[in-house]
């Protein structure tokens, strides 16, 4: 299951361009980290959101994956996020958890936390469909 997952986020040009890393896989949840670069910020010299969204967006994603068979991907139906405080941290710590996968379309949580885990940052609720290839 990790070499799946692997393989599949060593081929996401923008998870290379934001230096994010894929940190833990299990099934039904991933995280995947980001160090602080003031390339990744916005005005106020925080991470962007578009950097905390995109992230916990492949988290989601790859929770989703881990939970269908060998010949599907994933792809995002729709996402909401909620921030909760500004994401002035050294790291983003963005970890996408499964809530209910069916046969077509899978439900997860998506939380985006500070460096040390102890400050939600962000929440996602993201819908993901199953796609054959």
């Amino acid at each position: 299951m990790y070499n799946r997952i692997e393989q599949s986020f060593s081929r996401q040009g923008l998870m290379k361009t934001l230096n994010a890393q894929l940190a833990a896989v299990e099934k039904g949840q991933v995280t995947i980290t980001c160090e602080f670069s003031e390339a990744l910020t916005q005005q106020h010299g925080f991470f962007h959101a578009g950097v905390a969204t995109s992230i916990v967006d492949s988290a989601c994603g790859y929770a989703a994956l881990t939970m269908l068979p060998e010949n599907t991907e994933v792809l995002t139906v729709e996402f909401k996020v909620n921030f909760m405080k500004p994401a002035k941290t050294d790291k983003l710590i963005c970890i996408g958890k499964v809530l209910q996968s069916g046969k077509t379309l899978t439900v997860c949580e998506g939380y985006v936390y500070d460096s040390k885990e102890e400050k939600l940052i962000a929440k996602m609720t993201a819908t993901m469909i199953g796609v054959a290839y």
